[in-house]
């Protein structure tokens, strides 16, 4: 169950995070001036990123948040899409810019500057972001925040990002590996890169109304097949808006039912679903038993639903 502090409870870890990013991205500016290492300036622009990052999606997640108007009958949960494709634009700019960077260090063989410098300080903001992330967890164990847990971990991947610049400047320092340092910050880039498209394969399925994975569907027959009023269903849709969750599907009954009667039984099936799927907004049409909305339709029952 949810915390009923839960809002302010997410805003304070929101500006706990954006916070972080700001003291880091000072940090990480004087360690990759100091440094001149690519890796360090690689972990310098994630945070950049972390921050603008931040600042787009409590922006997108304070706009999904609104309730639905005359001018947005579906609510505004697709914002956090648009601010995820925001994002990754920058994050696939840096990567690029990185990259070339890198890949410019490594034919030249230019070593960096100071490497005690870089080491020193990807130590402290690895240290402090293990704190941060001990008071997310602390966090998103009373509140269950998507946005509060999508950040989460993206900061454990900051972690991994820190680890390994400490590794490619020890590498080249101490174990005379002149290029480790290009060849991390080249990797880095890589890396971000490939989290700039997982991300905006993301937001484009929910933008395109991408069905629920496999999995999930699975799971809602699975609560529906223990509904007894529910015999049946079919043309079972679902798609997903930011923290939103919508389904819906035909449901068949006895032609002489009652108006109040099917009513009646399809607000206690919602409510049994909605019951197992919090953030889930059901839409429910009945039909009469036999009835097919057109040639080709989906199976009507909830054991043949499982089959596909």
């Amino acid at each position: 169950m949810r915390d009923a502090a839960a809002p302010n409870l997410n805003q304070r870890a929101a500006i706990a995070s954006v916070s972080m990013a700001t003291v880091l991205l000072g940090l990480k500016g004087y360690g990759a001036v100091a440094s001149a290492s690519v890796a360090m300036l690689a972990s310098l622009a994630d945070t950049l990123l972390d921050l603008i990052a931040s600042l787009v999606t409590l922006y997108g997640v304070h706009i999904a948040a609104q309730r639905a108007d005359e001018q947005h009958r579906f609510g505004h949960g697709k914002a956090e899409s648009l601010a995820a494709l925001f994002q990754t634009m920058l994050i696939a700019a840096s990567a690029v810019a990185i990259a070339v960077r890198a890949a410019m260090a490594l034919v030249e063989g230019t070593p960096a500057g100071s490497p005690e410098a870089g080491i020193i300080v990807s130590l402290i903001a690895g240290a402090a972001t293990v704190a941060l992330l001990a008071y997310q967890r602390a966090i998103i164990a009373r509140t269950q925040s998507l946005a509060i847990g999508a950040d989460y971990l993206h900061y454990q991947s900051d972690l991994a990002l820190n680890a390994a610049v400490v590794v490619a400047l020890l590498l080249e320092r101490y174990a005379g590996f002149a290029r480790a340092d290009s060849v991390f910050g080249l990797v880095i880039a890589l890396w971000l890169g490939w989290g700039a498209w997982t991300s905006a394969r993301t937001a484009i399925d929910q933008l395109m109304d991408r069905e629920w994975p496999q999995e999930k569907r699975r799971a809602f027959l699975d609560v529906a097949a223990t509904i007894p009023a529910l015999a049946g269903m079919h043309d079972l849709r679902t798609r997903t808006s930011g923290a939103q969750e919508f389904a819906q599907f035909h449901m068949p009954f006895p032609a002489e039912t009652s108006i109040g009667t099917a009513h009646d039984v399809m607000d206690d099936v919602e409510a049994r679903l909605v019951a197992a799927f919090p953030e889930l907004q059901l839409i429910i049409h009945p039909d009469p038993i036999g009835h097919v909305d057109q040639e080709g339709a989906l199976p009507a029952t909830i054991a043949e639903r499982r089959e596909i």
